[in-house]
C-alpha cells in the first residue's frame, strides 16, 4: 500500500514541487516540524542535518513539511518560515503542509500525533518508520541504511541499475 501523498501549499530550497512519485529509487527522511517546537529545534531539525550531511543525496533524500497546529499567527507565514530557513541553515527541500479547516492535510492524513514527526521510505515508497518525538541517532542511522538498502536503487527512467556495488555506491 502506498502512503499518503504530501498536500503542500509552497515549496522552499526547490526549484519544482517534491514528491514521493518523483523520489522513487531513493530512500525519503520527511521530518515534519514547527519553527516554535523546541524538539523540532533542539532535535528533529538537526538530525535531519547530520543525516544530510552523512549520506549522499543520491541515496537519500532529506524534506522537512512545516506542519503548522498551533500558534497560527506567529509561525504560519511564509515569510517567517524562509527568515527561520535562513537562520537555522536548513538547505534541504521545505514544504509548508497545506491548511483545511485549520489543521494540516498531511499531518492528518498520516496521524501525526504532533511535532516532531520522522517520516522514513524506502527506496520502492513505502513508509518504513513513522516515529513522533525524538528517534535515537545509532537506531535511526541503521533505520535510514535498512531503508537505503531495501532494493535496488532505481534510474531515471524507472530500471533497476546493475553493476559492481563497494563502499562508495554502485556504478
Amino acid at each position: 500500500m502506498n502512503p499518503p501523498p504530501w498536500t503542500v501549499s509552497h515549496w522552499f530550497n526547490t526549484q519544482a514541487p517534491v514528491t514521493l512519485e518523483g523520489l522513487r529509487g531513493r530512500a525519503v527522511l520527511a521530518v515534519a516540524f514547527q519553527m516554535l517546537c523546541p524538539g523540532c529545534v533542539s532535535q528533529g531539525l538537526p538530525q535531519a542535518q547530520r543525516a544530510r550531511a552523512t549520506f549522499r543525496e543520491d541515496d537519500l533524500v532529506i524534506v522537512g513539511l512545516h506542519t503548522v497546529f498551533e500558534h497560527h499567527e506567529a509561525q504560519g507565514s511564509a515569510a517567517a518560515l524562509e527568515a527561520f530557513l535562513h537562520e537555522y541553515r536548513v538547505t534541504f527541500p521545505v514544504g509548508i503542509d497545506a491548511q483545511e479547516n485549520g489543521s494540516p492535510v498531511t499531518m492528518r492524513a498520516y496521524g501525526m500525533r504532533g511535532t516532531p514527526t520522522t517520516l522514513l521510505y524506502d527506496r520502492a515508497g513505502q513508509l518504513r518508520l513513522h516515529q513522533f518525538g525524538h528517534v535515537e541517532d545509532m537506531a535511526f542511522g541503521a533505520s535510514i541504511v535498512a531503508a537505503m538498502s531495501s532494493e535496488a536503487p532505481l534510474s531515471a527512467d524507472g530500471n533497476a541499475i546493475t553493476g559492481v556495488c563497494g563502499p562508495d555506491g554502485c556504478e
